[in-house]
This record gives structure tokens, sequence and C-alpha cells, in this order.
């Protein structure tokens, strides 16, 4: 089957996102093992509780000294080109200050761009950070689609008719290739060609999503979750999809892997649910490209 994505509905969707109502790096300082990292995290509310999540665990983890600046806007004000482009905003010059002040080992960002243009936002960060930072690696969180059941204004269709309206079996089969084909070959190929010297990675985040909503609708999680609901026993809080407690969770381990290459078979972080989140992130991350990871990039 030809698989054929709608770039007018592609671009609407990252437009709508986010609105509120095993290494260490080549490149990196040789630092103790437990050592952490001093990090820079922009983006909207799709990756700001990943952040979050990651400045808990990391800690608990026993990674001393790890620090972070997040800084956030929601929706796609909180997209690096929009970041970029508001130069009068307090978040633009506190990202500025940040990174003038050096020092900075990891920058993370979302994956949100322009259609007509897609690296330009994270080019220009990227060109910024490295005037203090030369040795910083830089990833993008790659976040889940919206709207689970549709946008209720009417703007965008449920999940499975959003797949099948591109050509996909599944949303599942849709976020794949979009990741991979546009993401991955579109932006991270073409910003490692404008920056060779610099490390680009991105983390499967979202796939915490897709994975414990579908589990919620096959009803094999071992504990009453609803699809919709508060923060603490919801997949999702809201039609948007933002996210409740477990996925949080659960992408927080997937950062916690993704950065400081915790063994997630091992880590002992209470998440607070019976759902072996340590065992899902784990089987996401295994599934995660080599080639977009710190291991071989």
């Amino acid at each position: 089957m030809q698989k054929t994505v709608s770039v007018f509905l592609v671009f609407l969707w990252l437009l709508q996102s986010c609105s509120t109502p095993e290494n260490f790096p080549e490149n990196a300082s040789v630092l103790p093992e437990t050592e952490g990292y001093k990090m820079l995290l922009i983006g909207n509310s799709f990756f700001k509780p990943y952040a979050e999540k990651l400045d808990i665990m990391a800690i608990e983890a026993g990674f001393e000294n790890h620090n972070s600046t997040i800084v956030f806007r929601g929706g796609e004000n909180g997209r690096p080109i929009n970041f970029w482009k508001d130069t009068n905003s307090d978040e633009n010059n506190l990202i500025k200050a940040t990174l003038d002040r050096g020092g900075i080992d990891f920058f993370g960002m979302t994956m949100g761009h322009e259609t007509e243009n897609p690296i330009e936002g994270h080019r220009a960060w990227i060109n910024y950070a490295l005037q203090n930072n030369p040795n910083i690696t830089i990833f993008i969180s790659l976040s889940p689609f919206d709207f689970p059941n549709g946008d209720p204004n009417g703007t965008r269709p449920d999940w499975n008719t959003f797949a099948i309206d591109n050509g996909f079996n599944s949303i599942q089969e849709f976020y794949d290739y979009y990741v991979n084909e546009i993401i991955h070959k579109e932006i991270v190929d073409q910003l490692r060609i404008e920056f060779p010297a610099v490390k680009i990675f991105t983390i499967p985040t979202g796939w915490a999503t897709f994975e414990l909503a579908q589990m919620n609708i096959d009803g094999i999680l071992p504990e009453d979750i609803a699809m919709f609901g508060v923060k603490e026993t919801s997949i999702f809080t809201d039609a948007k999809g933002h996210q409740g407690d477990i996925v949080r969770n659960t992408g927080g381990l997937i950062w916690l892997h993704s950065i400081y290459n915790v063994d997630l078979d091992t880590n002992t972080y209470e998440t607070g649910f019976e759902t072996n989140l340590h065992q899902i992130a784990k089987q996401i991350t295994d599934k995660h490209a080599v080639k977009y990871t710190l291991k071989t990039n």
C-alpha cells in the first residue's frame, strides 16, 4: 500500500501541537560515572513533563550535580522556531542567557517545525549554542500526535481515522512513518550534515503515549486506568491528549535511559503504578533506531 502523508494535515497537527486548555557522548567532557549533566530544555506541554521527571529520576539514580534550565511555552509557541523568532520574549532572552554562560552539556528541544523549512529553528539554536558551548550535545524529543479522539472543534479526526485518511492501517504505523521518514530523514539527517561535529539524537518519548493507550484499549493494564480523566489515574487528562502520570513516568524513564544510559532492568525508581513501566520504557528504547541514539551517534 502506498504511504502518502497529507502535507496539510501534518502541518495542521504541528501548528496545533501541545497548546495548554548507550554510552555517554564522546564530545562531552570526561566525567565520573555519577556526575550529572548541565542541561537546557525548551519546549511545550508535550515536552515539559518529561524534563521535570528527568530532574527527579536522574538525582534519585545517583547522578550528582544534574541540573536543568527548563523553558516552557504552550503550543506552537514552544517550538524551536517560535522561541527563536520571538526575540523580545522573556523566554528567548532566558535561553540565550543560559547558552551565553556556557557549560551546557545537553540542549533538548521539541520536534515542532515549519513545513517549508523544517530545520530552521533547530539550526538557528544550534548555531547560537555552539558559540559558547562547543561540546554541546543536541536532542529532539519526539512528541505523539494529539487529539486521540479527535478535535472537538472538528479540525482533526480521531487517531484511527487520521491514520486511515493518510493511507495507514493504524496510528502506530502512521507515527512510525512520520518519525522515521520525516523527523529523522528530513530534520535530523539534515542537521547532522550541517553540523558534522555535533552529536544529535532523538528520544522516542511519544511511544509511551501510544503503547499505554493501546494497552488500555486492549484491557491488559494490570490496574484501573481510565483513558481520560484525572492526571493520577488516566492516560490522558483532556481531549488534546495531555499526559497522565502513567505516561509521564514512562516517558521520564525513556529520557533517563536515552541520556544517562541507565539500565531500566535494574533501576529502582518507584513509579507508583502496578504496571511495569520500566519494562515498557525499555521495550520502547530497545526498538528505537540505533542510528538516532547516542549508541552510534
